[in-house]
């Protein structure tokens, strides 16, 4: 859980001072993963680059954010080689006829929403650069693609206007436990699309407030007892520790506040730390709904597997 919250803090200080003030302009329908699957002849790890970029770029074409931190949904594909030609050189070249298979899928339901096939002609000096050529050459605006993702767009939010008064209740489940990323996780996960987005984002704020005030306490406790123990540089650092993992908004702020004033007339110049503030002139409701979507994405990255191994995804 520590490792969770740590991350889930580092997440929104750079989302919160980054991105909050493009908030309103950032209309994201639909969040998925971009995700390579492992397999017995895996993708040359040169061309694996590519074949995420190209995937992103899919998604940003059909109005879906598409990014690698793991989500329930992701898009993938899968190259497989058709015909291979050795062309004579110099230099000697191999020409390969191949199939580009693209999915869109649910990783937890193990199924696979829309998928299409297409073939692509690529040639390189060696497989790796054959490969990537065959990436580079996918038409992302093509008919075929495009028809592709709206399909399984549609199919995403289909899922999530039949199972959002299911995923709310697993949440209000989740946050009574104190599993409050976890809820946060199920929460932000309702696109703005879905009939109910607002109903979530209602109980989203509660149990972001919950989160905060939770974490509020239990950092405060620690901080103080960190800078009891050593009343100098060294547990005033140890003190920052904890005092930086809390939320402007949390209702033991000024307390806290209070305590980082004591340490700081005592430690003086000596310690470089302040307390964390909302950022000026941004609007404090977009800060909040960036903060607590950044807990969700840390708590999601966090359950991410080593591998995916996904035999069920495929077309037949």
């Amino acid at each position: 859980m520590k490792k969770i919250i740590i991350t889930a803090m580092a997440a929104l200080l750079g989302v919160v001072a980054i991105n909050a003030q493009n908030f309103q302009d950032k209309k994201d329908l639909i969040s998925i993963s971009v995700l390579i699957p492992d397999q017995p002849d895996p993708l040359p790890q040169g061309a694996r680059a590519y074949a995420i970029t190209k995937l992103k770029q899919i998604a940003a074409n059909n109005g879906v954010a598409a990014n690698e931190s793991f989500s329930r949904f992701f898009i993938s594909l899968e190259l497989t080689p058709l015909t291979k030609d050795i062309l004579p050189g110099p230099p000697m070249q191999i020409a390969q006829n191949m199939q580009v298979t693209l999915f869109l899928c649910d990783y937890f339901d193990q199924k696979v929403f829309a998928s299409t096939s297409i073939e692509t002609k690529a040639v390189g000096t060696n497989e790796t650069k054959c490969f990537i050529n065959a990436v580079k050459a996918i038409n992302t605006n093509s008919n075929e693609i495009t028809a592709f993702m709206q399909n399984g767009k549609q199919k995403i939010i289909d899922y999530y206007n039949a199972n959002c008064s299911n995923i709310i209740k697993k949440a209000e489940n989740l946050a009574f436990q104190k599993q409050y990323e976890s809820a946060l996780y199920e929460l932000t996960s309702v696109p703005e699309v879905c009939d109910c987005y607002d109903q979530a984002l209602a109980k989203t704020k509660d149990v972001y407030q919950a989160y905060v005030d939770y974490m509020c306490d239990v950092n405060l406790a620690s901080a103080k007892a960190a800078w009891a123990a050593e009343q100098n540089s060294s547990g005033a650092a140890s003190a920052g520790k904890y005092l930086a993992n809390i939320y402007p908004d949390a209702k033991c702020y000024g307390d806290a506040d209070i305590l980082f004033k004591e340490i700081k007339n005592k430690v003086l110049d000596d310690w470089k730390f302040e307390m964390k503030k909302w950022q000026d002139g941004v609007d404090l409701e977009s800060q909040r709904i960036e903060a607590f979507r950044a807990v969700g994405v840390a708590y999601g990255n966090g359950q991410k597997p080593n591998t995916y191994v996904m035999p069920w995804m495929t077309t037949r």
